[in-house]
């Protein structure tokens, strides 16, 4: 597997879920997080992440692209010069997660994309990817599981896409959501 790629293993999705399900159902008892504890990953040396940024009408071509830690703190940041195309460079030891915010030189939506594994270095940031951060944190942080259930959760499969056993490849990356 490529090292700028990212797939779930097979089964990894209906054991969650089942977790899930299993620690939503249990009475009165305290609920338990169905993931296990993420450990802090970080990135053992410089990196540069790239990918496209586009709003729901297209390829934006102009704004700022700016790497931040959860609390807000920019880490780097890049100007779109008449390309959709971003490259940024993040400093060796920078923890994760952390987030790739677009902001619009004229007003319109800021979109944003979470990092969270160390190995993928392409993320298009989008409406969807947006989506897909907020539900993340709302559901309690920018985890792996937060972030299989928020992208499970928004994406759509084309019929033509689909087989008898459900999605066909990786559904987050296939659809559009954050990769």
């Amino acid at each position: 597997m490529p090292m700028n790629s990212f797939s779930f293993p097979r089964g990894v999705l209906a054991a969650s879920l089942l977790a899930l399900i299993t620690v939503a159902g249990c009475g009165n008892e305290t609920p338990k997080s169905a993931f296990p504890q993420q450990t802090v990953r970080k990135y053992e040396q410089a990196v540069t992440l790239e990918g496209m940024v586009s709003d729901d009408k297209g390829p934006v071509k102009s704004g700022t692209v700016k790497v931040s830690d959860e609390k807000g703190a920019v880490i780097a940041e890049m100007a779109l010069q008449g390309s959709e195309h971003y490259r940024v460079q993040v400093p060796a030891g920078t923890a994760l997660p952390i987030l790739l915010t677009f902001y619009p030189v004229a007003g319109g939506e800021q979109l944003v994309t979470a990092v969270i594994h160390p190995t993928v270095t392409k993320y298009d940031i989008t409406p969807l990817s947006t989506a897909i951060a907020k539900k993340a944190k709302a559901l309690g942080g920018y985890t792996h599981g937060n972030l299989l259930v928020a992208a499970e959760s928004m994406g759509t499969v084309p019929e033509s896409n689909k087989t008898t056993a459900g999605f066909r490849g990786d559904p987050t990356k296939q659809y559009g959501g954050w990769h």
